[in-house]
């Protein structure tokens, strides 16, 4: 049975990672606060691109342009981005995600080559030997669109070189702050069904309609990327700071019992003394 002073030293310790937690949490909800803004801003300007392209792209030959167009070398790997924290202490944030990964990779018909974002992903993939065409850490404290349009360009290079056939993107999607959910979309080629639209919109193009999707398309893959490195950051935010209110509320009651253990022990101590005085009076 552990002694009085070690059961003090213990609450001392609990009392301590409680506090840590706490903070942590408060740090967690205010960075959620910015990060559910940003992307709240975004969905609507990624939504409304989409349903442009999809207008532009119904009245032109998919063929003439690469991004649209089926992938030059078919039995080329599929590239699946996968994007993680660089941190943990967020819950399953991380390892939902990386188990997504491992599924994808195990049933896919060809095989697959990586582009990592988060130290997290990056470390669990680069013990594990697999192709690795891009990677990139520690962006999420400054986030920008920049880091979208360096990513873009990479894959855009990777499908029109033929070096990949496809681009699947794997994220956590912010829902709530409760819930996130893992989300594998197909970023290139673009999806028709996504292109086919009934009763689109008629356009006059100045320039042509060609030029203005060759100069939208692109934007379009770095917009898509944006807005899913935003819903990686707000749904991390929102994990970190549900997994440590629920650690706060562990070492809580862990300090509840602790403090009833110690109690007890310290009055069976008390009791124990008391007896051995009385033993003793007896005994003169």
């Amino acid at each position: 049975m552990p002694s009085l002073l070690d059961l003090r030293r213990r609450i001392r310790a609990v009392k301590s990672t409680q506090q840590i937690t706490k903070a942590m949490k408060t740090v967690a909800a205010s960075k959620l606060r910015k990060a559910q803004e940003r992307i709240m801003d975004a969905r609507p300007f990624a939504q409304l691109m989409q349903s442009v392209l999809s207008d532009v792209a119904a009245q032109v030959d998919s063929a003439e342009h690469p991004l649209l167009a089926s992938p030059v070398t078919p039995e080329a790997p599929t590239l699946l981005f996968v994007i993680t924290a660089d941190k943990g202490l967020c819950g399953g944030f991380n390892s939902s995600l990386l188990r997504q990964a491992n599924a994808f990779r195990n049933k896919a018909d060809q095989s697959v080559a990586m582009g990592l974002v988060g130290k997290k992903g990056r470390d669990f993939f680069v013990r594990r030997k697999v192709d690795i065409r891009f990677e990139e850490v520690n962006i999420f404290n400054d986030l920008r669109y920049s880091h979208a349009e360096a990513m873009a360009a990479i894959v855009i290079d990777q499908y029109v070189s033929g070096k990949v056939s496809s681009v699947e993107i794997l994220y956590n999607e912010f829902k709530s702050v409760i819930q996130q959910q893992v989300v594998v979309e197909q970023l290139l080629p673009i999806p028709k069904t996504n292109l086919d639209s009934e009763g689109s919109a008629d356009y006059l193009f100045e320039p042509s309609a060609d030029q203005i999707l060759r100069d939208l398309l692109p934007r379009h893959i770095e917009t898509q990327l944006f807005r899913a490195l935003l819903e990686s950051a707000a749904a991390e935010h929102a994990a970190r700071m549900t997994a440590m209110d629920a650690a706060s509320k562990n070492a809580g009651e862990m300090i509840d019992g602790l403090t009833l253990h110690m109690n007890k022990v310290r009055q069976a101590a008390i009791t124990r003394e008391l007896i051995e005085v009385v033993s003793g009076a007896d005994a003169l």
